[in-house]
């Protein structure tokens, strides 16, 4: 077994040099002073102590740079698997503190184990499982969700519901009881790193910073945020402004949530729905930045490294984690070389656990509902409803139906009726493809649809194309397609079905074929196929039907023109 396809460490770290560490140090110092409130405000979100966000940003980055392919993915917590989480403990745990703590870790160890198999079984292609509509679409109403869940932080109100429209109607409910402060200190926090991320690059340019001191003021916005906000709260102690509170600077020990069997079991189903998202937006942002730089993940490889990590911050007190769009896309501006940014950067994080966090007590959690909602509205992609409503209508209706049901009926059911309509939509593409006529372009050898082309034809020969390969759900169509045509044009003596587009055959197709070829020889047409593939022809070679076929199977459509013009002659 080549140690290389386990572990990833081992295509970067025989050549690790000075110049690279210290490319990597860079960047983990600007990545650290932005994961910092990002872990505070996530674990939050995903309704957990502040200090458990910090505990999933450690040992996964760890494990991630031993098994990971990706030179310059930065996992960690993330808004949409914080959500997720939350749902499903919540459910869960009906109210149960510690049981909600436990089912959070329980589900990261879960998803971990699930990906780290599939990996081990080279099943990267579970990625393509989830379309881009149903992944946009869950993302947009993820965001949505996130950021009208977390206004009521932002103003000092309760505003909690199951779904987009009761925590809307819980919203307008407790809207009067707003506190003051913290809507001062919220809505501010808000502007101003909504100012930062529209205007701060621009302006720190035009006062002459470039390279990393642009890049640590720009990454240090939130820490401003966060430290003027404690000031505030400190200096005037405003009432009924809620704050973090005081977080453990003890480091969590090796743990494993004490479930009973049954609650193991019913953990699966949820905790592999959260890995699974979060390693196909892994495998997304691994691809992008990949090829930016010429280089390459691979999936596999991947499912490892993303297995790897939800285990080790299972086990080590943290939560579901997955490769974050954000901040990978600032690892990589930093000057990421290799995975060994990750682990500089959860030394930066462990430091800031130990010596950092009795600073953040009078933290107001307004500051950190305001990270929350900057960050999650970059994540909505306005301009993909339009393409795909342009392009795919199919595509469309799948992405409106994921948002739909994500915010009227919770994320696990948004996202199984997203993949289920994809699926049910690629069924009904397969079950009725398209088809043409064919006539010859003149002067050449090739055959066009004769409904777009100037094309010409032989009375007596009906070519007909089918694009699509022939599958059981297509089967009856194509038996009655055929066999209508024909007897649709009385003066039909032969039939020829190019093949061109026929990637496989199955057993019902094949049983279709033969059953075609049999009717139109009662009705006095022949029958032929042109243009067969190889692996199709190796195929039929193994049933009784190709000893009768054989003779009027052609290699080109204009061969098989021939020798239909030639038979009727006969």
């Amino acid at each position: 077994m080549n140690p290389k396809s386990w572990l990833g460490c081992l295509h970067w770290l025989p050549g690790y040099d000075k110049a690279t560490l210290a490319s990597d140090a860079v960047a983990a110092l600007v990545v650290t002073i932005m994961l910092i409130p990002q872990s505070l405000a996530y674990a939050l979100l995903a309704g957990l102590p502040p200090q458990v966000g910090l505990y999933a940003s450690m040992a996964p980055l760890l494990a991630y740079a031993v098994f990971g392919s990706s030179r310059t993915m930065a996992v960690g917590p993330v808004a949409v698997a914080s959500l997720m989480s939350a749902a499903a403990a919540g459910q869960f745990a009906q109210g149960d503190v510690a049981l909600f703590y436990q089912a959070s870790v329980a589900m990261a160890l879960l998803g971990g184990v699930v990906l780290f198999t599939l990996g081990a079984f080279k099943a990267g292609f579970v990625a393509n499982l989830l379309s881009h509509p149903v992944v946009g679409g869950f993302v947009t109403a993820s965001a949505l969700l996130i950021a009208v869940g977390q206004f009521g932080a932002l103003i000092g109100v309760s505003a909690k519901g199951e779904t987009f429209v009761h925590t809307v109607m819980a919203l307008i409910k407790h809207f009067p009881l707003f506190n003051a402060w913290t809507a001062a200190i919220g809505l501010s926090s808000l502007l101003w790193l909504w100012l930062v991320r529209k205007r701060g690059k621009q302006v720190l340019a035009g006062l002459g910073l470039s390279g990393l001191p642009l890049e640590l003021l720009l990454r240090g916005a939130p820490v401003l945020a966060l430290v003027v906000s404690i000031v505030v709260v400190s200096v005037w102690a405003p009432e009924g402004v809620r704050t973090v509170g005081v977080i453990p600077t003890d480091l969590p020990g090796l743990m494993l949530p004490a479930l009973s069997q049954d609650q193991w079991l019913s953990l699966v189903v949820p905790g592999s729905l959260i890995a699974l998202v979060g390693f196909v937006e892994t495998v997304s942002v691994g691809h992008a930045l990949a090829a930016r730089r010429k280089q390459r993940i691979d999936p596999n490889q991947e499912l490892l490294g993303l297995g790897a990590a939800n285990v080790a911050s299972g086990l080590f007190g943290g939560y579901s984690v997955t490769g974050g769009f954000s901040r990978s896309v600032v690892n990589f501006d930093a000057g990421a070389q290799t995975p060994m940014a990750g682990v500089f950067t959860a030394g930066g994080i462990l430091l800031a656990t130990l010596f950092l966090t009795p600073w953040l007590a009078n933290l107001p959690q307004a500051t950190l509902a305001a990270t929350i909602v900057i960050a999650v509205v970059a994540l909505i992609d306005t301009d993909l409803p339009r393409m795909l409503w342009r392009y795919s209508r199919k595509d469309f209706a799948a992405y409106a139906v994921t948002v739909a049901l994500v915010l009227v009926a919770g994320v696990e059911a948004g996202i199984m009726a997203g993949v289920g309509f994809s699926v049910l939509a690629l069924l009904v593409s397969i079950g009725k493809p398209h088809w043409a006529v064919v006539g010859q372009v003149p002067g050449t050898e090739h055959y066009r649809n004769v409904k777009r082309h100037a094309v010409t034809t032989v009375d007596g020969v009906l070519s007909v194309r089918i694009d699509e390969s022939l599958y059981f759900p297509n089967a009856q169509w194509l038996e009655d397609l055929l066999l209508r045509l024909a007897a649709d044009l009385g003066t039909t003596r032969a039939l020829i079905l190019q093949c061109s587009a026929i990637n496989h055959i199955d057993a019902s197709a094949l049983e279709s074929l033969e059953k075609v070829d049999e009717n139109l020889q009662a009705m006095g047409v022949r029958f032929y196929l042109s243009e067969v593939k190889g692996p199709v022809t190796d195929k039929l070679k193994n049933t009784h039907w190709y000893s009768s076929i054989q003779a009027r199977i052609a290699l080109t459509h204009t061969d098989a023109m021939s020798m239909a013009v030639c038979e009727m002659k006969e």
